[in-house]
Order: C-alpha cells, then sequence, then structure tokens
C-alpha cells in the first residue's frame, strides 16, 4: 500500500478487511485521490452494497466525483446557504448511549415557497458535514430525531424529502444510525408513501415512528436524560447546527 494513504482506525473483521483492500485497489486505479480516503469510509460504501465489491466501488466512485463538483471548496461556506440557516431548522447537541451525535429537525420550519431547491441541497451537505466531524474517533453513525410538530402542506416538499434521500444513501451511506420521527400528523403519512419506495431496506430499518404517548420513555432507552433534549424531557438545551 501507498505510504500516503489513509488507513484509519484497524478493521476487525477478516473478511470486511480484504475486501476493503482489493476495493481500494480498484478505485485508487480509476481515482487517485482515493488515498486520502480512511478504511472506515471505503467500508461504509461496502457495508451499503452487501460487501459487494463491485457494486461499491461504482457507488464510491460517483461519490468522489460528486464531492469534487458540490464540495469545491472542501466545505459548505454558510453565505451559500443563510437562508437556510436563518430558519432554524436543524440542531446538534449531545449523544446517545452509544456515542453518536444527537440532530433534531423541525419540519415545520422547512418552508419550500420560500426556499430554493438548490440551497436546500447545500444545507443537507452542509449540515451531514457538520455532523460527521463532530463524530468521537470510533463511531460512524448519528442519530436523527425528525419532529414534524406543526407540519402542514406548506411545509410539504416532496422533492427537497427525496433529494436529502439521496445525498444521504448515495453520499453518507450507514452514517444514519437512528431516525425518530416524533409528533407525526395524520396527514403527513400520505407523504411518507410517496417517500418510503424511494427509501433502501438498510435505511428502512433505522427509522422508527414514536407515538406521542411513549415518547420520552422510548428516547430515553437509548439516550441518557443528561444527553435527552430538554424539549422532549431531557436536560439538554438544544444548539442550533451552525452554533454547534
Amino acid at each position: 500500500m501507498d505510504k500516503d494513504t489513509v488507513v484509519g482506525p484497524v478493521i476487525q473483521d477478516e473478511i470486511e478487511r480484504s475486501k476493503v483492500g482489493i476495493m481500494r485497489a480498484l478505485c485508487e486505479r480509476e481515482d487517485s485521490s482515493t488515498k486520502e480516503v480512511d478504511d472506515p469510509m471505503i467500508r461504509r460504501f461496502l457495508r451499503a452494497r452487501d460487501l459487494d465489491i463491485e457494486k461499491a466501488s461504482t457507488m464510491f466512485l460517483k461519490y468522489m466525483s460528486w464531492k469534487r463538483t458540490f464540495l469545491r471548496h472542501g466545505y459548505i461556506p454558510e453565505s451559500e446557504i443563510a437562508n437556510e440557516l436563518s430558519h432554524n431548522k436543524a440542531f446538534m447537541q449531545g449523544h446517545d448511549k452509544k456515542g453518536r451525535p444527537i440532530v433534531v429537525s423541525f419540519g415545520n420550519r422547512h418552508k419550500p415557497s420560500k426556499g430554493n431547491p438548490e440551497e436546500f441541497k447545500r444545507f443537507v451537505v452542509y449540515s451531514l458535514e457538520k455532523i460527521c466531524a463532530r463524530m468521537p474517533r470510533d463511531e460512524e453513525k448519528f442519530v436523527t430525531i425528525g419532529d414534524l410538530q406543526g407540519w402542514g402542506y406548506s411545509n410539504c416538499d416532496i422533492r427537497g424529502y427525496l433529494a436529502a434521500l439521496s445525498i444521504l444513501q448515495d453520499c453518507y451511506p450507514e452514517r444514519l444510525g437512528k431516525l425518530y420521527v416524533v409528533h407525526a400528523p395524520y396527514i403527513f403519512m400520505a407523504v411518507w408513501k410517496v417517500v418510503y419506495p424511494f427509501i433502501d431496506s438498510n435505511t428502512r430499518k433505522k427509522i422508527v415512528f414514536v407515538e406521542k404517548k411513549n415518547l420520552t420513555a422510548t428516547l430515553l432507552e437509548d439516550i441518557d436524560e443528561s444527553q435527552l433534549p430538554d424539549i422532549y424531557g431531557g436536560k439538554l438545551p438544544v444548539v442550533p447546527i451552525q452554533d454547534s
């Protein structure tokens, strides 16, 4: 292996370690910047494609090409998402019992009629980059509480939801640990039926709809009270993602 290749934490599973090595060699031939990527990232793409090296390599190389175009500065400048940030729709604070960062997203603060689809995509990437940068060295996943309190048709943005889903699944695979959907109104389920077929099987397993009566108890199963946002019965104030 090239001395400049980034390896990162050692992968313990022998089969995964072997496949990561093969995939790295294949991808480095196509894109030399693969050397800058650590082994856990390559493993995430492999896991997203059930350890199929060919499919994972295709997915990974597509991501590397996307990254050069979309993250041309290496990050998303806040000046390019000022409108999205002004709505304070995403927050990040604390971690669950596994050490995964906690993100809270408020669906009723998303106003597609007042926004721009491209800016929203940049906001999604900005948020995911922020989340990933905050993860402890040995942690790869985050958890999200998707709060739909007060969500209505004015907040509905199927195109935006599908764009965000595509970015999460195609460019940040195996990053989502769990998504708790809370306070979901009945009318949201019509939108959910449209979006659901686009969610891959690995992601579907991580999504949990929580009943209001069980909200705090369910969250406390995975999140200590000291780390749970105060709006859900915990003790931690929520912090806008741009300030976290």
